[in-house]
């Protein structure tokens, strides 16, 4: 049986990769929503967009759910306190992701220009909001949320939707917004066909660019304008989950000190660079997009490591009472639910796996034009 500080890394190691699954898997969806206005410019070529994503973006979905899953099995805390705190900012994304099947079943049913342009903007703002939200989150939560916990460990959250969007968060909603720009970009100038694809490719160099200069004023704000959380006192790896059995202390700069006490997690910025400026090269002509979509993916899951790192040990600090703040150690599920849900995962995971090669197996190609006015009765 594996001991519980190794459970414990080991389900932190596999939300975080659940996380970039999501971010890579369903990432291209948000971010192929938000071109939809900018790269179609006809009625043809916009149901080209939607036809792209159209037959995998519910398979893709998949990801935000396990994701979700694997915080309530293993970090229940975490998930009472973070879906409690941010349930305006959640229920938001939740009702923008609403609209995308809705935006795909409704648009076709009326041959009607402003029918199908109102559509086409929520689908727009399917993938806007969330992919803004999504990145306010990861934000506030490296800064710290306003919670307390009593002796009892019941919460009480003092926040509100307003204090969330602070600058530090909104920088990070705009890089959250650019990496998934990038990514679904990406992904468009593979999968369509043309000249959508072309202007696919267009703004996917910018978003790579843009990505890399958000990620850098992200990181120098970080620096030297974001306090970062330290454990001050004893914390056993194996003990209780009690957030309240340790001390922690603020101060500026600590949330960059993980990078020099592990050197090897400089890993996970330099891959955002070296992604997206590959990114952004291999899309020069549209002639290696295949091969540009791998480099995306590995920025975008430089992005989301890098989160993690910095962080690390901490999943949610809180900023009014500082030795509340969940970390790895302290705010887990038993050493057995662990174990049961790692079985599970490893068993269960594979086959997601699987099924997913083989959906973009079948689905390989390009949604050309042509193709879109031939089976126009059957598609979005």
């Amino acid at each position: 049986m594996l001991d519980y500080e190794s459970l414990r890394v080991i389900w932190w190691l596999l939300l975080g990769a659940l996380l970039i699954g999501f971010a890579v898997m369903d990432g291209f969806d948000l971010g192929a929503a938000i071109l939809l206005p900018f790269i179609a410019r006809t009625d043809n070529e916009r149901r080209i967009v939607l036809n792209t994503v159209g037959p995998v973006w519910e398979g893709n979905q998949v990801w935000l759910i396990l994701g979700a899953g694997a915080i309530f099995a293993a970090w229940p805390t975490l998930y009472a306190i973070a879906f409690s705190g941010f349930y305006l900012a959640m229920f938001l994304a939740l009702a923008a992701l609403i609209l995308r099947p809705v935006s795909f079943k409704f648009r076709s049913d009326v041959d009607d220009p402003r029918w199908r342009a109102f559509w086409d903007y929520a689908f727009f703002a399917s993938g806007a909001v969330p992919a803004l939200i999504f990145g306010v989150a990861v934000g506030n939560a490296l800064r710290g949320v306003p919670f307390r916990l009593d002796d009892a460990l019941r919460m009480t959250y003092e926040g509100g939707l307003p204090g969330l969007l602070n600058p530090f968060a909104l920088l990070c909603g705009l890089v959250s917004c650019a990496m998934l720009i990038m990514h679904g970009a990406v992904y468009l100038a593979l999968k369509a066909g043309e000249p959508v694809a072309a202007r696919a490719g267009a703004w996917g160099r910018g978003a790579a660019l843009a990505l890399l200069v958000l990620f850098i004023i992200c990181g120098i704000y970080a620096a030297m304008g974001v306090e970062g959380y330290t454990i001050t006192s004893k914390l056993a790896h194996d003990g209780p989950s009690n957030p309240l059995l340790k001390t922690v202390t603020r101060a500026p700069g600590a949330l960059l000190s993980n990078y020099k006490a592990y050197p090897w997690m400089l890993a996970a910025p330099v891959s955002v660079f070296v992604g997206a400026a590959l990114t952004s090269f291999l899309l020069r002509g549209g002639r290696r997009a295949g091969l540009a979509w791998i480099t995306s993916a590995v920025a975008v899951a430089g992005v989301i490591a890098t989160a993690g790192f910095s962080a690390f040990p901490f999943l949610l600090p809180s900023s009014i009472e500082p030795n509340a703040s969940l970390t790895v150690w302290d705010s887990s599920s038993s050493q057995k639910t662990l174990l049961i849900m790692l079985i599970a995962t490893i068993v269960f995971l594979p086959v997601v796996l699987i099924y997913t090669s083989f959906v973009y197996r079948v689905l390989r190609g390009r949604v050309t034009s042509a193709y879109v006015e031939k089976n126009s009765p059957e598609l979005y």
